[in-house]
């Protein structure tokens, strides 16, 4: 990283590699604001030095802010796909790949007039890693921000899995040219696709079958995913790069305690040749990117709650906050987040576990 700060004209009190350790120390130990990071670096004074000098001590919050502001968040993004990269060598299998995005609600600046931003993600949904990001303003730009994103990652054999939003054939594109397979929802937003899947399942003999039955939170869910590999009467066959198979997951749940019941039907496309129970099993880890991604980030980390908004620091902070759950999904100890966060804050040698010191 290129510290903004440095020039001709100041001295830089405290330097950029301290400020990071500092941050990711505090963030993973349980510190969501400026004054907590602040007030942590503070208390933990001796043991930061054990790492590096910090001669002129801890910069006060709005010094902090101040930089993340001035921080190029591109680069920052650059860095941590980077370094995620390094982790994936020795750890993640990304077999399953869910991208997703999710409105960063905090950072919407009235006075400045500047929207909220919307954070596009790339999680290996297994490990529970995200693998990096980039923002836009609207949830609709996310069309142009996917292929952006997945130019940067490396997804070798890995199976990509998108929402409706990512539905289109330049994206399909840009996930084979990356040496790795689809699947896409289909919905309305892609209304003739949606209706040729639809025909096609109601003349053709599946290729294979599969019925899931999960019980958990409350509830029962069966799922019965039907595939069909033979693309006779899809009549939009060659618009989609790589396409081999249709999939259809019909789902009923059923709350156990008021013995209500909904089903849904949805659909994909996919250049993934598998049986029903593969794809079964790789359309419901898509929604990892929810539940230990996005979920994880607003109730853990408080992002939604948070008040950065100037420049470039929702989204460096926000980088910071991928970075430590990252670090917390790696380590195997049983203990929730929160708990793990509140035991880093507590013991120094933890904290060093945690950060892999």
């Amino acid at each position: 990283m290129e510290d903004p700060r440095c020039n001709l004209r100041n001295q830089v009190d405290y330097p950029l590699e301290e400020v990071l350790f500092l941050v990711v120390s505090a963030v993973i130990s349980g510190m969501d604001t400026w004054k907590a990071i602040t007030l942590f670096g503070e208390s933990k004074l001796d043991w930061l030095r054990k790492y590096l000098p910090y001669k002129n001590g801890i910069p006060v919050a709005s010094t902090l802010s101040r930089l993340f502001v001035q921080l190029d968040n591109e680069r920052f993004a650059d860095c941590f796909i980077h370094w995620v990269a390094t982790l994936s060598e020795r750890t993640v299998d990304k077999k399953v790949v869910a991208i997703d995005g999710k409105r960063m609600r905090g950072s919407y600046d009235k006075q400045d007039d500047k929207a909220a931003i919307h954070m596009v993600s790339a999680f290996a949904c297994e490990q529970g890693i995200c693998l990096g990001q980039l923002a836009t303003e609207e949830k609709t730009n996310e069309i142009s921000v996917i292929p952006e994103l997945l130019e940067l990652l490396t997804l070798k054999e890995a199976i990509v899995t998108i929402d409706a939003m990512g539905c289109q054939s330049e994206i399909s594109a840009a996930i084979l040219k990356k040496e790795a397979n689809y699947i896409l929802q289909v919905k309305n937003n892609q209304k003739g696709l949606l209706e040729q899947v639809e025909k096609v399942f109601s003349i053709t003999q599946v290729h294979s079958q599969h019925t899931q039955y999960h019980v958990g939170h409350g509830r029962s869910e069966v799922r019965t995913c039907r595939v069909i590999e033979d693309l006779t009467f899809f009549d939009d066959y060659k618009d989609w790069h790589g396409l081999n198979t249709l999939v259809e997951v019909q789902a009923e749940r059923t709350d156990k305690q008021t013995g209500k019941s909904e089903s849904s039907r949805r659909y994909y496309i996919s250049s993934f040749q598998e049986s029903a129970e593969k794809f079964n099993q790789h359309i419901r880890s898509h929604w990892a990117i929810e539940n230990k991604l996005h979920w994880v980030l607003d109730v853990t980390f408080k992002e939604d709650r948070s008040r950065k908004r100037k420049g470039k620091s929702a989204e460096n902070f926000g980088l910071i906050n991928k970075l430590a759950i990252n670090l917390l999904n790696q380590n195997p100890d049983k203990l929730s987040k929160p708990n793990k966060r509140i035991k880093a804050m507590l013991y120094d040698q933890y904290r060093e576990t945690l950060l892999q010191l």
